[in-house]
């Protein structure tokens, strides 16, 4: 079969720029309406993208969380249930911390929404990176970036063990003889480690689609060998061809080296669009949502970004972006920030009027065609096997994308025209994920 670029779309209800709220399309309360939500996944799945994807914070952030319309919303898995009965073929990726979340938890509530959506779950992995989240769960300071890592890579083995606890034919749920379940075929986890200990079962079988797809983000080192050792979408933020082949390149090789098949790894970076019929109509767009930012939240944005560690209230606003100090928050995006600055030459205002839609992910300012030449460019020159869209507001950039991009990228013969099939995971052409405890019974069915 063709290759064909996967589309996910991150579309949280309060918008993507931190002024978009402001703008007349955009709801001012979209953040906290069902219906809304509602709307996007729906014109979503009109666009025929993969996933619908949302972030998540365990703290109240402010702009520096993205913008004031990202204060205060919904929990993603618990809108995504909602979310799964008004649609049929859009998976739904939620956002859930290893950091601050047990493993029993976390592989509870995500085989509940692939059983209730039909198979169209997926598990974002992330680390929770500030002082504000470890103050929200009895701790006085972050865990150092090293542990948050290593828990990570624990947390999402036991996971995967409770999800395999049922194999898929134990159901015999025979009325006749009484027979319910094979018992042979329920499995505890057994896991004894560094940061848990998890006996199992789960109490939630599993899903047409066998698991939830394993989503992960991280760019850092320990970020990259999480993602190649675990993820089956790896979320990127890359500002330049370059960098991203690099970052592909890497992954691909690492999962190669794992033993992993790299084509089973779905690398997507980020991208902001403002799309117009002409690139004279995008940038009137971009520039409206720029005029709308206020330095106070574009300054919260940037002392964000840059891992909480440096404050930028006292410097000048069309002077250079000074030196962040060492953070044990996100690295990579800190980095990614100075990297963005230094290349541009930017101010701290121009600085942050462009990362306002999208912190750190590919802005992209343009015509239909323009914008379809990047994905094109990047999809056969590997950079990327798709892309994460981020709309900057909502609904319209969203429609913009859907109505202008999408058929552009049809014509060319790189998206699908209509749903390959009704689970995440055959939509995004990965493998069903055999369940270990059956594969390990046929080996030993076969030695015999």
């Amino acid at each position: 079969m063709t290759r064909k670029i996967r589309l996910g779309a991150f579309l949280p209800g309060g918008g993507q720029h931190i002024a978009s709220w402001r703008h007349p399309d955009q709801p001012a309360d979209g953040a906290v309406s069902l219906d809304f939500h509602v709307r996007l996944a729906r014109e979503a799945e009109r666009g025929l993208f993969d996933a619908y994807f949302l972030a998540d914070g365990l703290a109240t952030g402010g702009t520096s969380e993205g913008g004031p319309a990202r204060i205060a919303g919904f929990e993603p898995v618990t809108l995504f249930a909602a979310l799964a009965t008004q649609t049929t073929h859009l998976g739904f990726i939620a956002t859930a911390s290893t950091t601050y979340e047990e493993p029993y938890n976390t592989a509870r509530k995500f085989a509940s929404l692939d059983l209730i959506s039909g198979g169209r779950a997926g598990w974002n992995v992330v680390t929770t990176a500030t002082e504000a989240a470890a103050r929200n769960f009895n701790l006085d300071t972050q865990h150092p970036h090293a542990v948050r890592y290593a828990r990570a890579a624990e947390h999402v083995d036991v996971v995967r063990k409770l999800w395999d606890s049922f194999e898929d034919d134990i159901f015999i749920r025979d009325k006749t003889s009484g027979a319910f379940l094979d018992r042979a075929k329920l499995h505890r986890a057994h896991h004894k480690g560094q940061h848990f200990k998890v006996e199992g079962p789960l109490n939630v079988s599993r899903s047409p689609q066998g698991h939830p797809v394993i989503v992960q983000a991280g760019q850092s080192e320990d970020g990259r060998g999480l993602a190649a050792a675990t993820a089956e979408v790896i979320f990127t933020a890359h500002q330049r061809l370059d960098t991203a082949r690099d970052f592909y390149r890497d992954i691909k090789a690492r999962a190669r080296g794992l033993g992993r098949d790299p084509g089973h790894i779905l690398i997507m970076p980020g991208v902001s669009p403002f799309v117009g019929r002409t690139e004279s109509e995008a940038r009137e767009k971009y520039e409206e949502l720029t005029s709308l930012i206020l330095p106070e939240d574009g300054i919260s944005l940037l002392n964000g970004l840059t891992g909480g560690t440096l404050d930028l209230s006292g410097y000048d606003l069309d002077g250079p972006l000074p030196p962040a100090p060492p953070t044990e928050g996100m690295k990579s995006r800190q980095a990614l920030i100075r990297q963005i600055a230094d290349d541009n030459d930017f101010s701290i205002r121009q600085l942050y009027q462009w990362v306002a839609s999208a912190r750190g992910h590919y802005t992209i300012i343009g015509s239909a065609t323009q914008v379809a030449d990047m994905l094109q460019d990047w999809f056969e020159n590997e950079a990327a096997d798709g892309f994460n869209i981020l709309p900057p507001w909502l609904p319209t950039g969203l429609t913009d994308f859907v109505d202008l991009v999408v058929p552009e990228l049809q014509r060319r013969g790189l998206f699908r025209t209509a749903y390959e099939g009704s689970t995440l995971r055959q939509n995004l052409g990965l493998p069903f994920p055999v369940n270990r405890h059956a594969v390990a019974r046929a080996a030993a069915q076969a030695a015999e």
